[in-house]
């Protein structure tokens, strides 16, 4: 039996997919505890949470969002809560570090790089939106940079630094690996890193398995030992590649934010529902699932008693 436990990461909701495009997707801060909670109790040892706005769906940012569920989740769950500074790309930085530096996680997401985010082929799949907001959403990914400039970075660690809050770095490109080992030289991150190598989102790499052993090779030649590697495939790359990277070793992301779906033409009904899915895969390839216990070990996490809610 190999040694080596796998996280696995549910993304409970979030701001990629717009909230008509799936009936099962959570969207009041009720709806987004009982599937954080849900997610945990089948096997996810950490949780990443957004907030939405439960009047229409929007990617929501504020205090007022986040701390309800948080501290319901913190009570029902041990798990891991990641908070997101990715938020929404039509957010300023200042707007998206907000709830990480007040609430202080155990983790919180950074996006290492800026980039061409392409949600607009979705608007050939689907045509018809419960919210005024969505479909402009989608049209103006075309000519919308998601910004995180060396400067956005800096400020989000910095800001961070106090809190011993640890980053799941996410490198949509090869490229983005490469800012990473650049804060690194410059101490403004310490091992061990989490990064989750995303794949499939236009604008960044692709989800061929040429790809996903690319960004293996790279982080293992930048950071050798220092490194926990965690994979997230949208959309239907989502289980191919998540299989990919558990026989390679890696931890995988799974969740109704990244892909809405079970399988061909089936919707998932829940993120526990996906969980169970990876979980079902990771224990037939004869491996085991972390625990929060495992994951905080593997991450150096400060534990959940040090954060601010």
């Amino acid at each position: 039996m190999p040694a080596h436990k796998v996280i696995i990461t549910c993304a409970v909701t979030g701001s990629i997919h717009t909230p008509s495009m799936s009936p099962h997707l959570p969207i009041t801060a009720e709806q987004i505890v009982d599937a954080a909670i849900g997610a945990a109790e089948a096997g996810a040892a950490v949780v990443h949470l957004h907030a939405r706005d439960p009047r229409d769906g929007r990617p929501d940012q504020s205090l007022e969002a986040f701390e309800p569920m948080l501290k319901v989740i913190k009570q029902k769950s041990d798990c891991v809560i990641n908070i997101t500074t990715g938020g929404a790309p039509t957010m300023s930085v200042e707007e998206r570090l907000r709830p990480v530096a007040a609430f202080k996680p155990e983790v919180a997401s950074l996006n290492m790089g800026s980039m061409n985010f392409g949600l607009f082929p979705m608007l050939q799949r689907y045509t018809e939106f419960q919210h005024d907001w969505e479909r402009p959403y989608l049209e103006g990914s075309k000519e919308r940079i998601f910004k995180n400039t060396f400067a956005d970075i800096e400020q989000i660690l910095t800001t961070c630094a106090d809190n011993d809050t640890r980053f799941e770095i996410e490198c949509y490109d090869i490229g983005h690996l490469y800012t990473l080992a650049h804060f690194v030289d410059r101490g403004l991150v310490r091992p061990p890193f989490f990064i989750q190598s995303v794949f499939g989102i236009l604008g960044g790499i692709g989800g061929h398995p040429e790809d996903v052993m690319t960004m293996k090779r790279t982080a293992d030649r930048l950071f050798g030992n220092d490194f926990s590697w965690s994979v997230l495939g949208a959309g239907r790359n989502q289980m191919s590649i998540a299989a990919m990277a558990v026989a390679m070793g890696g931890n995988v992301r799974v969740g109704l934010e990244d892909s809405l779906w079970l399988g061909a033409g089936r919707l998932a009904t829940s993120n526990a529902e996906q969980v169970t899915k990876i979980r079902n895969l990771i224990e037939g390839l004869g491996f085991e699932i972390a625990t929060p216990a495992d994951a905080r070990a593997t991450l150096k996490l400060k534990g959940g008693d040090r954060v601010a809610f």
